[in-house]
């Protein structure tokens, strides 16, 4: 798996990002079953550049903890098999699966920790995990899909211990 991780915040956060980054999406592609190695940015930012972001691709002018640029169309997602006829969404040197981007404000990793009552570690956990599983095909849009995301996300939090 390739993460490829830009901090353009000077917030240095109390554990190790990368790490828990790896941890979290490897464990994600590992619960959807996804049979390919993959690649994916991650973008640690502070809430103002957040907000541009937000505002720019979803006309929200407020920051926002995690903004999830997938690069597969959801139906693509859910059968693996489909996507051996798309090359281009496989990288040409690796061959990995481009899955998208993550965004995450750091201060809102810190906000909500304390907010929560929960670790920073698990905030941004957390958030690793809400962004992949909109990266492989999840959403919250109506009822049902909310509840079977957030199944994943708290089966997958719990399997890797970091709870609240």
């Amino acid at each position: 798996m390739s993460l490829f991780i830009e901090n353009e915040s000077d917030i240095e956060l109390p554990f190790p990002v990368e790490g828990i980054a790896r941890n979290v999406i490897d464990a994600s592609l590992e619960y959807v079953n996804c049979p390919y190695e993959a690649e994916v940015n991650l973008l640690l930012t502070t809430n103002v550049n957040m907000q541009q972001f937000n505002k720019e691709h979803r006309g929200i002018d407020k920051t926002t903890d995690v903004l999830s640029f997938p690069m597969l169309d959801r139906e693509m997602i859910t059968d693996f098999s489909r996507l051996e006829k798309h090359i281009e969404l496989f990288h040409p040197e690796t061959g990995e699966l481009v899955l998208g981007d993550i965004i995450i404000s750091l201060e809102q990793v810190l906000t909500q920790a304390e907010e929560y009552g929960h670790s920073p570690t698990r905030e941004f956990a957390f958030l690793i995990a809400h962004s992949m599983f909109h990266l492989l095909g999840y959403d919250h849009e109506t009822e049902d899909e909310s509840q079977r995301m957030e199944k994943a996300q708290k089966e997958l939090l719990d399997q890797l211990q970091i709870l609240r």
